[in-house]
C-alpha cells in the first residue's frame, strides 16, 4: 500500500492512531444552543460573537485553523492582528441570524485546500485584510438591507477591504511525522503594494473542563523556555510546543473575565482575553510573565515585504516521542504522500480541474469534522460550580430530549454557519465519505443510531435547534449506498457480501425508527405520511412543521415518498443479508408488502397525485374531513421517483420463500399493485421493479423535470418549478394570504430564519438521488425507455455534468468554495460557503461520471 492508504488502514477500528488528532475544532462554538443558558432559548443573543474572546466555552471550543486531540482536551489555533483591528483574530466572524439580511452568515474569506483522510497533512488558507477589520460596516449595511427581501448579501468582498490586493493569504499547514507528533507551518504571503506588519500568534490551550464541576482535574501548560511550553494533562498525556526560533511567550488561563462580562470584583487579568487586552491595549496583564497557565501563545512580529512570505515553523508532540525527522522534510513528504494518494483516487480521464474540484471537496469533507459535546441532562440542570439554569428552560428546546449525551467526532454541514449535526445531511456526508474513508462513514451511520443519541422511542434526532424536528428518513439508504460503495472498493462482485456485519447492526436500529415513523407520522392510520418540514425548510405554502392556519392536518406527498423510499431500503438491506442468513425473509417481505401499502395509497388517495398536471402535491385534510389539494410544482413531486429498487433474477432465486410470498400478495392483491411493485411484469433480463410510479407516470414526471421552461436548469433540476416565476400560488386563509413564488436566490421569505431557500434554487442532495433513481430505472428498462431520445442513463449523465459545473473558482481565490445551494437560474453559490457537507456529493459525481 502507498502510506496514505496504509494509514487508513491502521486507523479502522482504532481512533486513537491517525485520528488521535485532526481537525476537530468549530469554527463558531458562541451563538449555539449548547451554550445557551438563556430564559427564553435566543441563543444567538445568549453567547455573540463580542462574548467569544472573554467567555470561557461550556461544551467545546473554536478557533483560527485549529486542531485538537480526539477528545478535545488540547487545542492549537492562530491568533492574527494586522496592527489596525480593534480585535486579535481568534476566529472567523459572522453575523447572527437577526443580523443577516438573509439569515446568519459568516464574513470571511477562506478555504479548505487540502486533507487527507488520516490528517496526515492539512492545509487551510485564511485571507486577512491589512486594514482595519471593517465589522461595523457589515452590521450596518446589511441590517439596511434587511428592509428589502430581494436584496443581495453583503459581503466582506463588497466593502472595498481587499482592494489593492492589500491582504495577506495566511496559509497553516499541518504534517504528523506520526500519531502524536505534528509539524505546523504558518506562512503569511503579503499579497499587496507595500511592506505590512502582522503579528501571527500560535495558540495553545486546554479546554475548559475544570469551571463546572468540583471532580474534575486541572490540566496545565508551563514556560519552559522562551522557545518551548509543556502542556500536562491528566488523561491525555504530557505534550510539548516548540517553536524553530525563541519568541516572545504569554501564558494566561482559559477562563472567563467576569469582570469585562458582568461587572464582577474579581480580577481581570490572567483570563481569557489576555492576549487580546496585552496586544491590542498594551494592558500590562503580566501574561509576557506568567510561567503557567492553561492557554499560551507564542508572539511573532513581522514586517512582511511586498509580494514577500514569512513563515513560522512550530513542533506538537507527545513528550515521550523520540521522533527527530526535520520538520521541513516530514512536511515535504505528507505533501507528497498526499500528491500519490489523490492521483490513484481521481478517475484517470478526469480533467485537471475535476481532480481539484474533487481532491478540495474532499479536503472540505474533512475539515468539517468536529468534536461535538452536549448532555442535555445536564445542560437542562445546569453545572455543580454554576448558577441554576432558568427554570422556564424546562418547557422549552430538547427538554424531551434528555438521553442525548454526545461526546464524539462528527461531520458537520458547515462549522460556522451549521456547527451542529444535522441527521439527513450526515447520511448524505458519508457518500463522498465511503470512497476515503469507509470505516469513519459506517461508525458516522451507526453513531446516530447509538443509545445516546437516538430517543428510546425510535426517532433520530434532527439537530441542535430542535432534535424532536423530523427529518427524511434517509439513513437506511446512506447505510446500503455506504456498504455498497465499500464493497465495489474491495474489488467484490455485486452477489458477494460485503460488511454484513455493519449492515445487521445498523439494520436492527433501523427497525427502531421505521416503527417510530409508522406509529407517529401517520396521524390517519391510512399510509399517508405526514413529518413537517422534511428538510425542506420553506417549500410549502405554509410552515410545514408548525399547526396549519386552516386547522387539520397536511398529507405530505414527499413524507409518504420518503417513508416508501425507506421500506425498499429496508427491502433491500434485508435481501443483502439473506445472502448470509435466510432468517431475513420474513422481514423483507414486511418491507416489501408495506411498500406496496404505501405505493397503493400513494398513487389511489385521490388527492395527491393530480393526473392533469401530471405531478404529486400535498394536501390539507381539513377539520371537516374534507381534502384540498395545494397545487405547488415543487420538488416535493419529485421525490415519489427517489422509491425504486430493482433486483435481478439471481438476487430473487436465493431467496425462493420471499419470492413465492411476493407473487402470492400481488396475485391476491392486485388492486393494491398496478403502480407499485412489477414482480408481474419485469424489465430487463428478467429484473423485478419495486417503485412508486410505474412507466407512464415517470415518462409524465420526467417530461416535465426536464422542461426548461419548469425544472431544468442549466446546472441542474431546481427546487420549484420556474413556471411559478410568473404563476404564483396563492391562499387566503383568515384573510390572510400565503404565496409561493419562484425565488431563484436567496429566500425572501424569513419561514425558518430565512437563511436557506427551497422555492427555486438548486441543491445537491436531492438532485444526487434523482440522479442514482434514474440509474436504477435505466437498469431496469435498458434503452427502450428513453426520454426526447435519450435513454436514462443519458439523462442521468448529463444532470452529472450540469451540477459539475456549478463548482466554479472565482478568479483571485486561491481554491474553490463549496455552496449550500445555487441560483436556480445562473448557478451562483449561496447559501452557508463551506457546506462539504453534503454539496462534497461532487466528489462523488465526479467519480462516477468520469
Amino acid at each position: 500500500m502507498a502510506p496514505e492508504q496504509q494509514r487508513i488502514a491502521e486507523m479502522a477500528g482504532t481512533p486513537r492512531t491517525w485520528r488521535l488528532w485532526g481537525p476537530y475544532l468549530a469554527e463558531r462554538q458562541w451563538g449555539t444552543v449548547r451554550e445557551d443558558y438563556s430564559a427564553n432559548g435566543n441563543a444567538w443573543d445568549y453567547f455573540p460573537h463580542d462574548h467569544a474572546r472573554s467567555r470561557a466555552y461550556r461544551w467545546g471550543e473554536d478557533g483560527l485553523a485549529g486542531i485538537s486531540d480526539i477528545r478535545q482536551q488540547l487545542c492549537f489555533a492562530v491568533g492574527l492582528w494586522n496592527g489596525q483591528d480593534p480585535i486579535l483574530k481568534e476566529r472567523l466572524f459572522g453575523l447572527t441570524n437577526g443580523e443577516g439580511n438573509h439569515g446568519e452568515d459568516v464574513k470571511e474569506l477562506y478555504w479548505y485546500a487540502d486533507a487527507t483522510p488520516s490528517h496526515s497533512y492539512l492545509k487551510y488558507v485564511y485571507r486577512y485584510p491589512q486594514r482595519a477589520f471593517p465589522y461595523a460596516q457589515l452590521l450596518a449595511e446589511n441590517a439596511q438591507r434587511k428592509r428589502d427581501p430581494h436584496s443581495t448579501e453583503y459581503e466582506l468582498t463588497d466593502t472595498g477591504i481587499f482592494d489593492e490586493n492589500r491582504y495577506f493569504d495566511v496559509t497553516v499547514e499541518y504534517a504528523k511525522a506520526g500519531t502524536d507528533d505534528l509539524v505546523i507551518c504558518i506562512t503569511a504571503h503579503n499579497a499587496g503594494p507595500e511592506p505590512a506588519p502582522l503579528w501571527i500568534l500560535p495558540t495553545l490551550w486546554f479546554r475548559n473542563t475544570w469551571s463546572w464541576s468540583p471532580e474534575t482535574h486541572h490540566p496545565t501548560i508551563t514556560r519552559l523556555s522562551s522557545s518551548l511550553v509543556r502542556a500536562e494533562h491528566q488523561k491525555l498525556g504530557t505534550y510539548t510546543l516548540e517553536t524553530e526560533q525563541e519568541s516572545a511567550l504569554w501564558l494566561t488561563e482559559n477562563e472567563s473575565n467576569k469582570h469585562k462580562l458582568w461587572k464582577t470584583l474579581e480580577n481581570p487579568h490572567h483570563k481569557k482575553d489576555a492576549f487580546h487586552e496585552r496586544l491590542i491595549h498594551q494592558t500590562l496583564n503580566g501574561c509576557d510573565i506568567q510561567d503557567t497557565g492553561t492557554k499560551a501563545c507564542f508572539v511573532e512580529q513581522r514586517m512582511v515585504p511586498a509580494g514577500s512570505s514569512t513563515s513560522v515553523w512550530l513542533r506538537l508532540k507527545q513528550a515521550t516521542s523520540a521522533s527527530t525527522e526535520p520538520m521541513k522534510l516530514v512536511m515535504q513528504q505528507r505533501k507528497q504522500e498526499a500528491d500519490d494518494y489523490y492521483a490513484t483516487l481521481a478517475p484517470p480521464e478526469a480533467t485537471p480541474e475535476a481532480r481539484q474540484i474533487q481532491r478540495e471537496a474532499f479536503a472540505g469533507l474533512i475539515w468539517t469534522k468536529q468534536y461535538y459535546q452536549f448532555d442535555v441532562e445536564r445542560w437542562l440542570e445546569g453545572d455543580p460550580l454554576q448558577p441554576p439554569p432558568p427554570q422556564t428552560r424546562e418547557a422549552q428546546r430538547n427538554s424531551t430530549w434528555r438521553t442525548v449525551n454526545a461526546a464524539d467526532i462528527l461531520s458537520m454541514p458547515d462549522k460556522w454557519e451549521y456547527p451542529w449535526f444535522a441527521a439527513w445531511d450526515t447520511a448524505f456526508h458519508m457518500i463522498p465519505f465511503a470512497l476515503i474513508d469507509p470505516d469513519f462513514a459506517k461508525h458516522q451511520l451507526l453513531l446516530l443510531c447509538r443509545e445516546w443519541y437516538m430517543h428510546p422511542n425510535g426517532q433520530l434526532p434532527a439537530y441542535e435547534w430542535a432534535f424532536g424536528d423530523v427529518n427524511p428518513p434517509v439513513h437506511a439508504w446512506a447505510a446500503l449506498r455506504v456498504y455498497r460503495i465499500e464493497r465495489k472498493q474491495q474489488g467484490k462482485r455485486r452477489d458477494e457480501p460485503g460488511d454484513t456485519a455493519f449492515l445487521e447492526r445498523i439494520f436492527h436500529k433501523l427497525l427502531l425508527n421505521f416503527t417510530w415513523w409508522v406509529n407517529r407520522k401517520d396521524a390517519q392510520g391510512n399510509n399517508l405520511f405526514e413529518g413537517g418540514f422534511l428538510g425542506l425548510d420553506n417549500i410549502g405554502v405554509f410552515d410545514r412543521s408548525a399547526p396549519l392556519p386552516t386547522g387539520g392536518s397536511l398529507e405530505q406527498c414527499d413524507g409518504t415518498a420518503w417513508m416508501a423510499m425507506f421500506s425498499l431500503n429496508m427491502l433491500a438491506i434485508a435481501l443483502e443479508l439473506c445472502k448470509t442468513n435466510l432468517a431475513y425473509e420474513d422481514v423483507a417481505i414486511k418491507f416489501a408488502e408495506h411498500f406496496v401499502y404505501i405505493a397503493h395509497a400513494l398513487n389511489h388517495s385521490g388527492v395527491l397525485w393530480d393526473e392533469a398536471d401530471g405531478w404529486f402535491y400535498d394536501a390539507l385534510r381539513l377539520p371537516d374531513g374534507s381534502t384540498r389539494r395545494l397545487p405547488v410544482r415543487s420538488i416535493v413531486g419529485l421525490i415519489p421517483l427517489f422509491a425504486v429498487e430493482v433486483f435481478d433474477s439471481k438476487t430473487l432465486e436465493g431467496v425462493p420463500n420471499f419470492t413465492k410470498r411476493i407473487k402470492w400478495f400481488l396475485a391476491n392483491k392486485p388492486e393494491l399493485s398496478a403502480e407499485a411493485a412489477h414482480l408481474a411484469s419485469p424489465g430487463q433480463n428478467e429484473r423485478a421493479i419495486f417503485s412508486l410510479v410505474g412507466p407512464e407516470r415517470l415518462r409524465r414526471i420526467l417530461t416535465r423535470t426536464l422542461d426548461p421552461a419548469e425544472f431544468l436548469s442549466p446546472h441542474g433540476i431546481r427546487s420549484l418549478s420556474a413556471w411559478h416565476r410568473f404563476h404564483p400560488f396563492a391562499l387566503t386563509v383568515d384573510n390572510q394570504e400565503y404565496r409561493v413564488a419562484y425565488d431563484p436566490a436567496e429566500s425572501t421569505s424569513g419561514m425558518f430564519g430565512g437563511n436557506s431557500n427551497w422555492r427555486g434554487p438548486v441543491w445537491l442532495p436531492l438532485n444526487y438521488l434523482l440522479i442514482e433513481s434514474l440509474q436504477k430505472f435505466d437498469y431496469a428498462y435498458g434503452t427502450n425507455f428513453q426520454i426526447g431520445g435519450t435513454d436514462l442513463w443519458g439523462v442521468a449523465t448529463d444532470l452529472s455534468h450540469r451540477l459539475i459545473s456549478l463548482i466554479q473558482r472565482e478568479p483571485d481565490h486561491p481554491h474553490y468554495l463549496f455552496h449550500e445551494y445555487f441560483h436556480g437560474d445562473s448557478g451562483a453559490g449561496l447559501g452557508a460557503n463551506h457546506q462539504t457537507g453534503w454539496t462534497a456529493l461532487i466528489a462523488k459525481l465526479i467519480a462516477q461520471s468520469s
